[in-house]
């Protein structure tokens, strides 16, 4: 994993950015296309409507990793964590593709002890120090999750993949989809393809339908998807898989998960 998205799965991870849970989580750019270098705003939250921000903020946006076309790092500015969502500036002063990225990583483990339950929730270290080694009754799991949007000022330039965890390479650029048009992604898994894994998108602006509109889709044996964009407007992509390369060896199983935001542009 690149250094600096080690360090926000760690700090992501103890503040606890597992509201993907129970709620959605999503990252919205105020713009992801830009013809000229310039300022974007960033707001995040956690809700079941996607893009509507009437649940809660997502926690730990100060430490978003925005890399830019030539690997550099851009710092946020002017963060702020609300009641319903945390927003942020970027300044975005190079010509090509910045990927946005927030990484969480960590493990979740309970048990018995003098009959009470207990629960905890940290990286690996913290769980050695905090629970016993001979815990009665007990369960552990990792987890490992993405999510990510892009920008791009002027023109596109490639991206490249991480080979950690689960990830999405863009074969049609993320900032070049147009409705009507087809679109085609390749969902990794530690750097191979990833088959049969289910593919879900929503467009934003579900309160406004009678009908959520998922579009579902399937990878195949190459980890690819392909999809037709019916309608302009911002998609909300997830994709989850479960593995055993865990690194903590009381753990049975790795929950991994990819979530990124797109938008579609009219023709």
């Amino acid at each position: 994993m690149q250094k600096g998205l080690k360090f926000v799965a760690a700090v992501v991870a103890s503040l606890g950015l597992q509201q993907a849970q129970a709620h959605d989580i999503w990252l919205e750019p105020s713009s992801t296309v830009l013809s000229k270098a310039g300022y974007i705003t960033v707001a995040a939250a956690a809700g079941n409507d996607k893009f509507v921000y009437n649940h809660a903020p997502l926690r730990g946006l100060e430490h978003l990793a925005a890399v830019a076309p030539d690997g550099s790092k851009v710092a946020p500015e002017n963060f702020m964590q609300g009641k319903l969502r945390s927003v942020l500036d970027l300044n975005l002063a190079q010509t090509g593709t910045y990927r946005l990225t927030m990484a969480s990583g960590g493990v979740m483990a309970s048990w018995k002890e003098g009959g009470e339950s207990k629960r905890f929730r940290g990286n690996a270290e913290a769980f050695a120090k905090n629970v016993p080694a001979g815990a009665e009754d007990l369960k552990v799991s990792e987890s490992l999750g993405r999510l990510e949007t892009f920008v791009t000022v002027g023109k596109p330039t490639p991206l490249t993949a991480t080979g950690v965890g689960l990830e999405m390479v863009p074969l049609t650029h993320p900032n070049d989809l147009v409705a009507g048009e087809v679109a085609v992604f390749r969902f990794d898994l530690e750097g191979k393809p990833a088959k049969d894994l289910e593919v879900v998108l929503v467009r934003g602006g579900s309160r406004y339908r009678d009908q959520k509109e998922e579009i579902k889709l399937k990878t195949d044996a190459e980890g690819k998807i392909s999809v037709k964009w019916p309608q302009p407007g911002l998609y909300w992509l997830d994709v989850d898989a479960q593995d055993a390369k865990t690194t903590v060896k009381q753990a049975k199983e790795r929950r991994l998960s990819y979530v990124a935001t797109l938008e579609v542009l009219p023709q």
